[in-house]
């Protein structure tokens, strides 16, 4: 008599749980009063074989966690559990009953993961930071990409230097950026993409520009252009001028490479500026060459807040990036 009671408690189980939501057998369906979270510290506890680290686990209590489990049996009409002085095992109904749970939960996980990308591919707004250069250059492929994927997520892309990328980032203006590596806080991971080298830019009709293969050398002496000391690409450039013992005479100071640009294009003097910086319109009509005698790079890369999780969106662009920058 025993015996057909588990079985029959079983399959009330089997078809109130039903993945279908139908019942295979409708006259034996009884509906189960529980949480989901009751469901998860069966497993929990089946895993655990312990309820004092099941419920560590679950961030409840140890009688919080026996009282869920009592009223799931309850329920059920069976015992799951064998409590014993030394562990916790699976009743044979609980060993029936547990993958069946697990399967269940499954599905339901992955069911509302879709609905929430569903809902970030139907509407919303994705904030991001990007320094100018990064954005002219690679952003508008890596959008259009992306807006056929998420054609109702309005994107708002900050046209920021690089400290100003690291502040929006942390204070959660943006959910990540396209930036320098210009910040040591604990609170904000860097990830690397790629890196991106200085070289000299100048006019069309600088003798400079007729040089087949000019080095840092041939820029001594020249009254050079230059961002200032507080941006990002200026303290990058002196870290890689330091390694490759070059000394240069910066005789022009700007705030943004875009008015470096501007400064040479006037013709006051050549600069040293990133390669990606000059393959925007701002540097349609001049020249950039690699120098010879020691490689200065920049590092760009994505700068996020290390214990805040990307939307779906946000997530997919990131991956979109890297990938376009990986290709080049």
């Amino acid at each position: 008599m025993r015996e057909v009671r588990r079985r029959w408690s079983w399959r009330q189980v089997e078809d109130g749980f039903a993945t279908d939501g139908f019942s295979r057998n409708r006259k034996t369906m009884v509906p189960l009063n529980c949480e989901i979270t009751d469901l998860r510290a069966v497993i929990a506890v089946a895993d655990a074989k312990s309820f004092q680290r099941a419920a560590d686990q679950l961030n409840l209590s140890q009688p919080a966690l026996s009282r869920r489990m009592q009223k799931l049996e309850a329920s059920i009409g069976t015992a799951l559990l064998e409590r014993t002085t030394r562990n916790v095992r699976l009743t044979p109904a609980g060993e029936e009953i547990v993958p069946l749970l697990r399967r269940l939960l499954e599905e339901l996980d992955t069911s509302l993961l879709g609905m929430l990308a569903l809902g970030e591919r139907q509407a919303g707004r994705l904030t991001i930071a990007s320094i100018p250069s990064a954005m002219v250059r690679f952003l508008p492929e890596v959008l259009e990409r992306f807006g056929q994927e998420f054609r109702n997520v309005r994107v708002r892309v900050l046209d920021l230097s690089a400290t100003e990328c690291a502040e929006a980032v942390r204070t959660g203006e943006a959910e990540f950026g396209i930036t320098l590596p210009v910040t040591s806080d604990g609170d904000l991971a860097f990830e690397p993409l790629i890196d991106d080298p200085y070289g000299l830019v100048c006019r069309q009709d600088d003798p400079l520009a007729a040089l087949a293969d000019p080095s840092w050398s041939d820029l001594v002496g020249r009254r050079l252009v230059t961002v200032h000391m507080g941006s990002g690409n200026r303290t990058a450039l002196e870290a890689g001028l330091a390694r490759a013992g070059v000394e240069l005479r910066w005789f022009y100071e700007v705030t943004r490479l875009t008015s470096a640009l501007a400064l040479v294009q006037a013709g006051l003097g050549p600069s040293v500026l990133p390669r990606l910086a000059c393959q925007g319109p701002d540097a349609r009509d001049l020249v950039w060459r690699p120098l010879r005698g020691g490689e200065v790079v920049r590092t760009i890369g994505v700068l996020r807040r290390a214990s805040a999780p990307l939307s779906v969106a946000a997530s997919r662009l990131m991956t979109l990036l890297a990938a376009a920058w990986v290709g080049r």
